[in-house]
């Protein structure tokens, strides 16, 4: 790979991510205090992300395996997203803005494999070269993150007060009309041409091909798994920066940026652990750091115990790293050359998309069955929530520990 695709990739990934964690981090606060939004209108917005994650295998099988450069869909598709985050930010009701978000999140959604597809493509080694591309994504959440805490002072408790958070969504808009324009002198990823005599298909069309990987023990295991475990990651989305305002912690949002420091550290270790200890392992380490996680949540607080909430957000590299770059990895190898984005999009599919909305709405539920005990005592509440998602996280851990058995993963790349 030269150093000019090198580049381009890499300031790729930097733009999608700083783009999502412009404005995604914040959105519970926001919608909370900005909004005054309900339980149940939180729970409907943060689905949007997981009814976009749904439709985007659709629309990565449809468009981009099959009919045009991956690079200008993801060129369109964040320009539109522009104009739509732009729409958010002038937004003074959840009743205007629902329809901004669920719109932008079925067009942003399916860029995550788009960015994913167009690095692949250039790459003859996925497994060592992808980690250093995937990098510059948390570099991105890092610097949206630091910049919303310490450079604006956009989530202070005067700045939550006078709503300088909407602020979060031009700055996304910015940002996806940047990489919009970008897009178009990224690397050429053309779609993958039919062989001679084969035949085309609705299921070759929607990409529904990618389907046929679930008939492997192993990933439809891991599947199965990537749903279940992300029903917990759910509830950090939904309530991680909240419960860090709400329990008092300063700059929550700087500090939240200590789990993608994290990642870019586990990023670089990722590719030595892969190989050292195999995927099940990799796969294991990351499930049960999501238990120690929530523990560390429910017990920590504010005061002499703000090493537990530290330490919590810090191990959000093990967590989101081993468990989903290396599940990326992993269904790249098992795909074949003509249906890579369709896989990718099936991964996108059960992590993003059904393990997420059964999450958000089960976080919902969680919390509004203890708004009583909130009502009374706030820690007691925060508690109460997070031994709900540190239990699942257990669970998943012993399912896939059980089934999935260790696999030695064998590179794919497809040649030109």
């Amino acid at each position: 790979m030269s150093s000019t695709i090198k580049f381009k990739l890499s300031f790729m990934m930097f733009l999608e991510f700083f783009i999502w964690g412009s404005w995604f981090v914040t959105l519970g606060t926001f919608l909370g205090n900005t909004l005054n939004a309900s339980g149940l209108e939180f729970a409907n917005v943060f689905s949007t992300q997981s009814w976009g994650a749904i439709v985007a295998p659709f629309i990565i099988g449809m468009i981009a395996d099959r009919y045009f450069n991956a690079e200008r869909i993801l060129g369109v598709l964040h320009l539109i997203g522009a104009f739509l985050m732009f729409q958010l930010y002038q937004s003074e009701s959840i009743g205007t803005f629902f329809p901004y978000v669920l719109g932008y999140m079925l067009l942003y959604m399916p860029t995550l494999s788009l960015v994913n597809s167009v690095s692949f493509r250039q790459m003859k080694n996925p497994e060592k070269e992808f980690s250093n591309i995937r990098i510059w994504g948390t570099i991105g959440w890092i610097v949206a993150g630091l910049s919303i805490s310490y450079l604006f002072k956009w989530d202070t408790d005067q700045g939550i007060k006078d709503g300088l958070l909407r602020n979060t969504f031009l700055m996304a808009s910015i940002g996806s009309l940047v990489l919009g324009l970008f897009s178009f002198i990224l690397p050429k990823t053309p779609p993958v041409k039919m062989e001679a005599g084969q035949k085309q298909s609705v299921a070759k069309v929607l990409g529904l091909d990618a389907i046929k990987l679930l008939k492997d023990r192993n990933f439809l295991v891991f599947f199965v798994c990537s749903i279940l475990i992300c029903i917990p990651l759910a509830f950090y989305y939904q309530y991680a920066n909240p419960f860090l305002s709400e329990i008092g912690l300063a700059n929550p949002t700087g500090k939240m940026t200590i789990g993608q420091i994290s990642e870019a550290l586990c990023l670089l270790l990722l590719p030595v652990f892969f190989t050292r200890f195999g995927f099940k392992n990799t796969i294991l380490v990351g499930m049960l750091a999501w238990v120690i996680r929530y523990v560390l949540f429910a017990y920590g607080d504010a005061g002499e115990a703000t090493f537990m909430l530290l330490l919590g957000i810090a191990l959000h590299g093990i967590c989101y790293d081993f468990f989903f770059v290396s599940g990326q990895i992993y269904t790249d190898s098992k795909a074949g050359k003509d249906n890579k984005s369709a896989a990718q999009g099936l991964i996108t599919l059960a992590t993003y998309g059904v393990g997420q909305l059964i999450g958000y709405w089960l976080a919902g539920y969680v919390s509004d069955m203890y708004q009583n005990v909130k009502s009374a005592d706030v820690a007691l509440f925060w508690n109460k929530l997070w031994v709900v998602p540190a239990g699942i996280a257990l669970v998943v851990f012993f399912i896939f520990l059980v089934f999935f058995k260790k696999e030695t993963i064998v590179n794919q790349s497809e040649t030109n």
